[in-house]
């Protein structure tokens, strides 16, 4: 929009020039021209007196005059003065001036003027309307070609400068125009990146300042929406997570206290609901202090993190017959920035997700790979995968995808991932794993302080 408005600005301001300029450039040179043509022609008239007159002091004043002008000057021959000067050859323009006694004037082209001015005008024989000669000036226009460039270099250059300055005020103008605009979009951008605390100044015109008030009026309900929302959901979480496990509780009682094969299956039916209950209002307490976002970034040690949760899980996955690696690139002891308990709840969903997935007796690789000012951590699973469809919808709340190999799945996991990188400056990105399987790579910013 600042283009927009500068590009017409210096429009304008060159429509405004042109206007003014252009036209009194015209005027000058036409009347450079008309003196030029007039000053040339009192010359070859009185040359042309001298010529008519005859006498022998017209003729010496006509070779001293032709002498000290500086432009070829050429006289037919008379029998009264044969001046020793040059002789016009014949054309239109002599036979006119001999003939029809007619002064004609000769710029050389049709535009502007040629390099020559040609002037031819009769001699009169004196006191009489005879004709007996003609004077022709050859007139260089090189110190009109000069005054020429003058006039329009002068306007030219001086357009260039004020088009310069215009532009200069343009971009000072335009900026200070669209500065509330700016504004409003710079709000727009924090809320798309989840920043509900986001305002906008009330500047600029009359029409901005009602448009800032009313978006930041929006701005104000809608945080206020959303922190209830999350205060509930927070509230109602932990409300929920107490009946729950006295309701486990009270099922593996009844459990224990019943032979019949077919009440102890409903019982057993009735706690696994029990447990995945308790697993979505775990998730979803999880999710609502993610985005609360109460914690700040700081330096972590990764590598450590990641071989305390790998270390937590190894006995989940053996049972299973599956193999948890780690692997990569890193060197030293590399750091992140996270939020303290946010990593370990990342690591926790996604390897949570790649063990029910992967298939007895295969392998979790998880690899650490620093990337200048960020750091990869990448697990790679060898189930099913996703399709490109079902990685599009991976990371909606409460969508679980088909390859999951139980069903105890909340849909919550990888939500609770991408809330949480988000909330730490970091992604998260789901690829094919090489061969077969998944892979979920996690990328933090890289913290330089206390590196290895």
């Amino acid at each position: 929009m600042i283009r927009q408005l500068v590009r017409s600005y210096v429009l304008l301001v060159a429509v405004a020039i042109a206007l003014f300029t252009v036209p009194v450039a015209f005027t000058l040179t036409d009347q450079l021209r008309g003196d030029t043509r007039s000053a040339v022609l009192r010359e070859a008239h009185a040359m042309a007196l001298l010529l008519g007159d005859g006498r022998a002091a017209s003729c010496q004043a006509l070779e001293e005059m032709a002498g000290a002008y500086d432009d070829e000057i050429q006289v037919t021959r008379t029998a009264s003065c044969a001046a020793d000067l040059p002789r016009p050859a014949a054309d239109a323009a002599l036979t006119r001036a001999l003939e029809e006694g007619t002064p004609t004037t000769n710029w050389g082209s049709s535009f502007i003027w040629g390099p020559e001015l040609e002037v031819t005008v009769p001699a009169h024989a004196a006191g009489t309307d005879r004709v007996v000669g003609a004077v022709r000036v050859v007139y260089s226009t090189d110190e009109m070609t000069g005054r020429l460039w003058q006039i329009w270099g002068f306007r030219a250059i001086l357009a260039v400068l004020v088009l310069g300055v215009a532009a200069l005020l343009g971009v000072a103008v335009a900026r200070r125009l669209t500065r509330p605009l700016r504004q409003l979009n710079d709000m727009a951008s924090k809320f798309s990146d989840g920043d509900l605390t986001a305002r906008s100044p009330v500047t600029g015109p009359p029409e901005t300042q009602t448009l800032a008030r009313t978006l930041n009026q929006g701005a104000e309900r809608l945080d206020t929406l959303i922190a209830a929302q999350r205060i509930f959901v927070a509230d109602a979480s932990h409300q929920l997570r107490t009946p729950l496990t006295a309701l486990r509780l009270s099922l593996d009682n009844i459990a224990d206290g019943v032979d019949d094969e077919f009440v102890r299956e409903d019982v057993e039916q009735a706690t696994a609901e029990v447990v995945r209950m308790s697993r979505l209002v775990s998730g979803l307490l999880v999710l609502a202090r993610a985005e609360a976002k109460v914690a700040a970034a700081e330096p972590l040690p990764l590598l450590d993190i990641v071989r305390e949760r790998l270390a937590v899980w190894r006995p989940a996955a053996d049972e299973r017959g599956v193999t948890i690696a780690l692997g990569g690139s890193a060197d030293g002891r590399p750091s992140v920035l996270a939020s303290p308990g946010h990593l370990d709840q990342m690591l926790d969903n996604v390897l949570s997700n790649a063990l029910e997935v992967s298939p007895d007796g295969g392998t979790i690789t998880v690899r650490v790979e620093p990337r200048g000012d960020v750091v990869g951590v990448s697990v790679l699973d060898e189930g099913p995968g996703m399709s490109d469809a079902e990685k599009s919808r991976a990371f909606d709340r409460f969508w679980r995808g088909q390859g999951l190999t139980g069903k105890s799945g909340s849909g919550l996991g990888l939500a609770v991932v991408k809330q949480l990188a988000t909330d730490d400056g970091g992604t998260v990105a789901l690829t094919d794993a090489p061969g077969r399987g998944l892979c979920v790579t996690i990328t933090l910013r890289a913290s330089h302080r206390g590196g290895g």
